[in-house]
């Protein structure tokens, strides 16, 4: 099974609802941050080793027909050449609203310091905060370097493999860019804030290693509950 849909945008732009409208389409599975929260003895070591130019893409997505958030979207350069035939997405929202979310979730003070002191720290900084570490909680820098990104990808990537895609939009451009038919269901909403803030407040408050795997297990399944059902 070869990679059909490389998404190079960054966590908190959609992608857990990215990852489940896909899976919907029959674009699945979709490989997200959630595949290494359960499985991190194993599939965090690829990544890393992925950072270092030694990325075994066929071992890393191997059952996957489509990636979104991190770690997938450090990555969008080298996955387009080695999946040429692959389509891109690029979720997105307003830089200014993206560090919102951040900064109060997945890169906020108590997260990042838990993070580096866990088991997981070579992962979270070779294939997350690799290009921005240094400014992280720098709201100025952070939105810039936001833009700067999305800049280059819509200049980079050819327009036909292209879609910049704003979950609120809904199915309607998604499925036109993926010529298939519009579902008659809702578009997924799943890991709003405070959701995320949930699962992190229950990462911060572990103290085994042991009780890692286990633990995130469980908020997986929450992250991925639609709320619109």
């Amino acid at each position: 099974m070869s990679l059909k849909i490389i998404g190079a945008g960054l966590g908190r732009t959609g992608t857990a609802s990215l990852k489940l409208a896909l899976e919907q389409l029959d674009f699945g599975p979709c490989y997200h941050m959630g595949e290494v929260m359960v499985n991190i003895e194993q599939r965090a070591p690829l990544w890393v080793e992925a950072s270092k130019g030694n990325a075994d893409w066929d071992a890393i997505f191997d059952g996957y027909q489509s990636a979104a958030d991190f770690p997938s979207c450090s990555f969008w350069r080298e996955q387009m050449a080695y999946y040429p035939e692959a389509k891109v997405i690029l979720s997105t929202r307003s830089a200014e609203s993206w560090f919102d979310s951040v900064n109060g979730t997945i890169m906020s003070p108590d997260a990042t310091k838990w993070l580096e002191s866990s088991p997981m720290a070579e992962f979270f900084e070779t294939c997350m905060w690799k290009e921005y570490k240094p400014h992280i909680y720098d709201r100025d820098w952070m939105i810039n370097y936001f833009n700067e990104r999305e800049a280059q990808i819509k200049e980079q990537v050819p327009a036909d493999r292209l879609l910049v895609f704003d979950a609120k939009e809904g199915w309607e451009p998604l499925c036109r860019f993926l010529n298939v038919a519009i579902p008659e269901s809702d578009f997924p909403r799943v890991n709003s804030r405070e959701e995320t803030r949930k699962m992190l407040d229950a990462m911060v408050a572990i103290q085994d290693d042991g009780d890692i795997n286990a633990t995130l297990a469980t908020e997986k399944e929450r992250l991925f509950k639609d709320s619109s059902e």
